[in-house]
């Protein structure tokens, strides 16, 4: 009694929720995967580095992103895939007939019948047509509408509205701060300083969180206690 629960392929949630750091795909065809975001599978899956397999066309119509094709695979087959991100939290959404763009390191899947697009934002993507994807954020997601200025490091993406502008406060910029970092060049800029501002209709989905997600090269064994295949240390 109080044991862990144990699931199978039978028990798996079906393109859904195992937990709110986990993700099962029901997978029974292709879908779209970040490198080093699948932490378990069960089935008959091959997974297909883009440019490298017998998929070009289905490639070809939606992956339209040459700056992070290395980062992406096709899985392909008939089964239970398990999707995680070192512990942060995992949701799906659903995309009708629009668009969505999303910043890179967030989105970990999403289904064929959406098109990614590489943004005119650097560090972001963005998704085109109907289907499912996958996204990762460091804390709840909030889903606020436009007219709004956020704070750049919570600013996970943007639904059916255009690109946003920056926003400075320079009244902020040209007291005793601004002024040293005119001078030094030392201290960054908070979300209370610069903001994204958004306007027009749609929706601006923010993290609970002012603190993005870390990035990772994908494939890259950690270097840490107890890793087997990690990288070595130089020196003794």
């Amino acid at each position: 009694m109080g044991g862990p629960v144990v699931l199978d392929p039978y028990t798996l949630p079906s393109d859904d929720n195992v937990n709110p750091y986990a993700f099962s795909v029901d997978l029974n065809g292709e879908w779209f995967l970040q490198r080093g975001k699948m932490v378990a599978y069960y089935g008959r899956i091959d997974f297909h580095g883009l440019g490298h397999g017998p998929l070009d066309r289905l490639i070809s119509v939606n992956f339209h992103s040459p700056l992070h094709a290395a980062d992406w695979v096709v899985a392909q087959g008939q089964g239970k895939m398990l999707l995680a991100d070192r512990a942060f939290d995992i949701n799906s959404y659903d995309l009708a007939d629009g668009n969505l763009t999303i910043r890179s390191g967030n989105l970990l899947a999403f289904q064929p019948g959406l098109s990614l697009k590489q943004s005119i934002i650097p560090g972001f993507l963005t998704l085109i047509g109907t289907g499912k994807f996958v996204a990762a954020s460091n804390g709840a997601v909030v889903f606020v509408e436009p007219p709004v200025r956020v704070d750049p490091q919570a600013l996970v993406g943007w639904a059916d509205c255009p690109s946003p502008c920056h926003h400075y406060d320079h009244a902020y910029l040209r007291g005793v701060l601004g002024g040293v970092r005119m001078l030094t060049g030392l201290g960054g800029v908070s979300g209370e300083e610069h903001q994204f501002e958004f306007v027009g209709a749609g929706q601006v989905l923010l993290q609970s969180s002012e603190r993005l997600m870390d990035d990772i090269d994908t494939g890259v064994v950690p270097r840490q206690p107890g890793v087997p295949a990690g990288q070595p240390h130089s020196g003794l």
